[in-house]
């Protein structure tokens, strides 16, 4: 399912006007993405939860070429799958 998928599936479901559901998906990835930016953690109980991990700098190789690199520090969002979701997919 994409974004779109998502904003017909709310629309229908709701019986909200195309823009009006878009709005609505807007800002739910909006406030999730800026929760994290703000280094917070979110929890949805039954779908999972999101957070930011923080990747300290290592010494990589480029596949390409197998020249050592120095890869820098970062921060990647993570998604940990909730319990009730796993028993839904694992039926």
């Amino acid at each position: 399912m994409n974004k779109s998928e998502l904003v017909d599936a709310l629309s229908i479901e709701k019986n909200l006007t195309y823009k009006k559901s878009e709005q609505i998906v807007n800002l739910i990835f909006e406030s999730m993405s800026q929760a994290l930016i703000d280094n917070d953690r979110i929890e949805i109980r039954g779908f999972g939860s999101f957070m930011v991990k923080d990747y300290k700098a290592y010494m990589g190789r480029n596949p390409k070429t197998g020249e050592v690199i120095q890869v820098k520090e970062k921060k990647l969002p993570f998604f940990k799958v909730g319990k009730e979701l796993r028993e839904r997919v694992d039926c």
